[in-house]
């Protein structure tokens, strides 16, 4: 399996993850609960409010909590004084579907509906059997379910202004409701009506834009707000409206372009068209945990100065052209549990108290005012987004380096996450959230998998091949073991740190001394190389003059592999000093520089020998030219000793090395931790704190750390390095792409 196919097979299998998942009710079930918490409670409107029967309303009244043994005279009471104080509409969550056992209080509550003449009575929905005729041949009845309308007591019903049902879905935690009821022959519900009536003083300017729009549609209308039955405007509404996009969208731009409408009635009419140009089905925009759309006891509308107001409000709520829902609202969980009418939410507390039916009808009707309910992506934007996001995971993570991977994975997840919780803030707008959360982290996962898989398998075939090449590699002859690694193969992918060295100053030492002295002093110099690379498991592939390269492939574990490099570097290092210390003229020391890099490579064949190819070589080659410019002796690039705790070393920064595009993160070897000096774990510290500063462009105290280790180690060259660019800056101010150092010849 070629690495494209992998990444193309992994970035479609994400992709179509995405969309498969998002058929399931995992957004609606865990996403929609983290953008809402994501969020947090937000006002609801102050036109709306509900008088909620209650423990304590109960307990200062005298009356049973169970709302349906309350005398209805008390509630011809509340409308009285409701109406008195300028209530726009009054909607009961209370079913009057049985006479009173006092026929009296009955005609009493009709009484005050009537001439309230703003009161809308909730129905309940029920359902029933039908049956209908199935089949060409036979008439054989099939029953099917319809839904209706419960019925009222008339003597109450008749009086009202409308009557609608309120429906929500009877699952574990309530996401939505129905404006219309398809099932009931698009009966509206409560939140439907409220709106209505509640917007009746903008009828007449829904009614003049219509005539300029479409006066033929203006005409099944009754032109006048006054003695309008509720019921029968809002079927004729959704009836226009529904299924003609063409008509809504006329509509919308005359509206727009009216001036004789002020802000205010532009928003409720927007409101109104949306609601009828829209499907049935709507998302809850929840405001918060339970009450916290205002909720007054009914104890203290009915007795407004007797006692101190709910919630802690300073003062009485005015209930002028607000709208009233009136219903059961438990303060606590256990009045809930005499009376089930609440629902869970995301917004449930934790003690058990769930948001009441009423609070719900009353945040549907919020909604709809406020044209905020919450609204899904369209399905083919969100599959589109899911599978484009899956594929393109699965595709960067193949192609980065785990740390890397790492990184922009989280990067990604909290700008993702950032960028839909700000969207469903802004606009009510919900982004899909969970999957793509795991489509990434499945990513990364997936795509680790496969490169080590990958690599395993290459580190097992070397494994098992190259047992007999490690004696062999780098001869100038063809070897059996070899062959049977390329096989028919000219070449063969390997990963394998690369270590590189060179002679300071050979050229000048050359024309010092004759040939045959030269010749045998390489000799011995590289007799001394050969023995810590060997014992340390590597493969010297090219020895050159006064330079050498060396490769590890003998273990499948990379970890392994460049541990092994780094102990050989340093005692390649303690071998050279020795080499050097064992000459009686100094002029025949051979100071050595070390690079050491890792990666992918080829082992190639050609002309009869074999030799390694690839970046990686000319990388450590770079690396270990950078000495010279630092004054160090072994340096590596940062993927050498990642998760290498048993080193101690230097970070110097990123450096752009000659012919090179991409930056390399040196690291200077100083020693094994075991063996390392308390000088060596000083200079470290105070080095990376100097370093940090330097980066900062705090040159003072850069500089002093710089020359506080100058003090004690005279020599040391990175110190003076970056002590001479701390010099530069104070002149001239670094331009990008600082603070990335720039080595511009080999």
């Amino acid at each position: 399996m070629t690495k494209w196919f992998r990444q193309l097979l992994l970035g479609g299998m994400l992709g179509l993850f995405g969309i498969l998942a998002h058929l399931m009710p995992l957004e609606e079930r865990f996403g929609l609960s983290w953008l809402f918490h994501l969020r947090g409670p937000t006002a609801a409107p102050d036109n709306v409010v509900v008088v909620a029967i209650d423990q304590p309303s109960a307990m200062q009244m005298g009356l049973s909590i169970m709302p349906r043994l309350w005398p209805r005279d008390i509630h011809a009471q509340l409308i009285d004084k409701l109406v008195q104080a300028g209530a726009r509409a009054i909607i009961f969550d209370l079913t009057f579907d049985m006479p009173s056992v006092l026929a009296e209080t009955d005609e009493r509550l009709a009484q005050a509906i009537r001439a309230a003449g703003n009161v809308i009575l909730t129905e309940r929905l029920v359902r029933h059997n039908a049956a209908v005729l199935f089949d060409e041949d036979h008439i054989l009845p099939r029953p099917i379910i319809q839904e209706g309308s419960g019925q009222l007591l008339p003597v109450i019903a008749d009086e009202a202004t409308a009557r609608a049902p309120f429906a929500v879905p009877k699952t574990d935690r309530v996401n939505h409701y129905w404006t219309f009821k398809a099932g009931a022959g698009d009966m509206p519900t409560v939140p439907v009506i409220a709106l209505q009536l509640f917007s009746l003083p903008v009828y007449e300017d829904l009614v003049r834009l219509l005539r300029v729009v479409d006066p033929a549609a203006a005409e099944q209308l009754p032109a006048s707000e006054r003695k309008l039955d509720i019921e029968d405007v809002v079927f004729k509404l959704r009836h226009l409206f529904w299924g003609h996009p063409q008509l809504v969208q006329h509509l919308y731009a005359q509206l727009n372009r009216d001036t004789a409408l002020n802000a205010a009635k532009k928003k409720l009419l927007a409101a109104l068209i949306n609601l009828y140009a829209s499907h049935d089905k709507h998302y809850l925009n929840f405001y918060g945990p339970p009450r916290t759309i205002t909720t007054v006891p009914y104890y203290q509308v009915m007795d407004p100065g007797g006692y101190p107001v709910e919630r802690s409000v300073s003062q009485p709520v005015d209930f002028k052209d607000k709208v009233v829902f009136v219903g059961f609202s438990g303060a606590t969980q256990p009045e809930q549990d005499i009376v089930r009418d609440d629902y869970h939410t995301v917004f449930s507390n934790p003690d058990g108290l769930f948001i009441s039916g009423v609070e719900i009808a009353a945040t549907a009707f919020a909604n709809l005012l406020e044209n905020r309910p919450v609204r899904p992506l369209p399905l083919q934007g969100s599959l589109g987004m899911l599978f484009l996001l899956g594929f393109t995971a699965g595709m960067a993570f193949m192609l980065l380096s785990t740390r890397i991977a790492i990184a922009a994975g989280i990067a990604v997840l909290i700008a993702y996450v950032f960028s839909a919780s700000y969207i469903f803030n802004e606009t009510a707008i919900w982004v899909p959230v969970i999957i793509p959360v795991v489509q990434i982290v499945l990513a990364f996962i997936l795509s680790e998998i496969l490169k080590h898989q990958s690599v395993r398998k290459k580190s097992e075939i070397l494994e098992t091949q190259l047992v007999e090449i490690r004696k062999s590699l780098g001869s100038s002859y063809p070897s059996k073991a070899i062959e049977q690694l390329l096989g028919n193969h000219q070449e063969h992918g390997i990963y394998s740190p690369c270590l590189t060295t060179d002679v300071a100053g050979y050229t000048t030492l050359s024309e010092l001394i004759d040939s045959k002295d030269l010749g045998e002093l390489i000799s011995n110099y590289r007799n001394a190389l050969k023995d810590p690379i060997r014992e340390h498991e590597g493969h010297i592939m090219d020895m050159i003059a006064d330079s050498m390269l060396a490769i590890w492939i003998n273990h499948p574990e990379h970890l392994l592999l460049r541990s092994q490099a780094c102990h050989a570097a340093l005692d390649l290092a303690a071998a050279v000093e020795r080499f050097n210390q064992s000459q009686s003229d100094h002029r025949l020391w051979l100071p050595t520089r070390i690079g050491l890099h890792c990666g992918e490579m080829s082992l190639r064949r050609g002309d009869g020998s074999y030799n390694v190819m690839g970046d990686v070589i000319n990388t450590a080659n770079r690396i270990q030219g950078a000495n010279k410019f630092l004054n160090t002796h072994i340096l590596l690039s940062g993927e050498v000793v990642d998760g290498l705790d048993e080193f101690v070393t230097r970070p110097l920064g990123n450096f752009l090395l000659p012919g090179k595009t991409l930056p390399v993160h040196l690291v200077e070897l100083l020693s094994t931790r075991q063996f390392a000096s308390p000088k060596q774990l000083w200079l470290c510290g105070i080095f990376a704190t100097a370093l940090r500063a330097y980066q900062s462009q705090h040159w003072d105290e850069a500089s002093q750390g710089f020359n506080e280790i100058l003090r004690q180690f005279p020599f040391d060259g990175p110190s003076r390095f970056f002590l001479s660019l701390c010099e530069r800056y104070r002149d001239i101010q670094p331009i990008p792409p600082w603070p990335m150092c720039r080595i511009d010849t080999k």
